[in-house]
């Protein structure tokens, strides 16, 4: 492509004339974080083993999924993103809802059948151990 005036600039997969505004970005999704009790003893940090209980709906209300005692290792990816950004922090014995927008959760794919693409998903959570 051939200009007269002004250079052409990459911008991420697109392209702009220089001195032409940036446009602004969609903000990325937000996980929501609401502490239902404040627990005791360290904060959970990333590599810690947890073991978790929790509940997780849909936007309908209708529960997809549940256990008593899920152990993970935090920060790394064993679970969905809203997780491994959702339970950083809290202490022993603490609950939380979290709100995970779909980007955060099972995105575009879902995990068929119990939760559809593009989901946003509801959990409460309990944190019950930290084996670091």
């Amino acid at each position: 492509m051939h200009l007269k005036r002004g250079i052409l600039v990459q911008t991420g997969q697109s392209f702009r004339v220089s001195g032409d505004p940036i446009p602004d970005l969609p903000e990325e999704p937000q996980i929501k974080i609401e502490d239902i009790k404040e627990g005791s003893g360290p904060e959970a940090k990333s590599g810690d083993t947890v073991v978790m209980k929790y509940k997780g709906k849909l936007d309908d209300g209708s529960v997809f999924d549940s256990a008593s005692n899920f152990e993970f290792t935090l920060g790394i990816g064993e679970v969905i993103k809203g997780w491994d950004l959702g339970v950083v922090g809290m202490r022993k014995g603490g609950s939380r809802k979290l709100f995970c927008p779909s980007k955060l959760g099972y995105g575009k794919k879902g995990a068929l059948p119990e939760i559809p693409p593009n989901s946003d998903l509801h959990f409460i959570v309990t944190l019950k151990e930290i084996k670091s």
